[in-house]
């Protein structure tokens, strides 16, 4: 095995969008490669065939797909930030959030000093979690 990648699928034709609101969002984090569908192939031209992100360090696949399937993101899977201040807690929170749902918002859990767990406009979910 070589290694292990997240997964991402777009049904909406907005993964490229997607890679970019998240790259913006966190530091050290970039688009690495991106294939699109041309003329004439079964994806609709110019959308993401499949590309490659990194948040943080960490690597992240992701396709717009060109089937439209019966499922979409569950929270089950979410990506999870440890981050290092509640100044960066919250200004995250509030970038995710915009055009998302709030599944915990902001608050004492008691298993860390602060957390948030959310849906982004995209219907991706993230957990957002500041360590006691």
């Amino acid at each position: 095995m070589e290694k292990v990648t997240p997964f991402l699928m777009f049904q909406e034709g907005n993964a490229e969008e997607a890679m970019n609101f998240y790259t913006s969002l966190i530091e050290d984090s970039a688009i690495t490669n991106i294939v699109r569908y041309g003329a004439n192939e079964s994806g609709d031209e110019g959308t993401v065939m499949q590309a490659t992100f990194t948040l943080k360090g960490q690597e992240f696949m992701c396709i717009d797909s060109n089937i439209k399937h019966q499922f979409s993101f569950t929270p089950s899977f979410s990506i999870f930030v440890t981050c290092n201040t509640e100044e960066e807690l919250d200004n995250l929170y509030q970038k995710l959030i915009e055009g998302g749902q709030a599944l915990m918002p902001i608050g004492d859990y008691g298993f860390s000093k602060k957390f948030g767990w959310l849906n982004d406009r995209y219907g991706v979910s993230w957990q957002l979690n500041l360590p006691k």
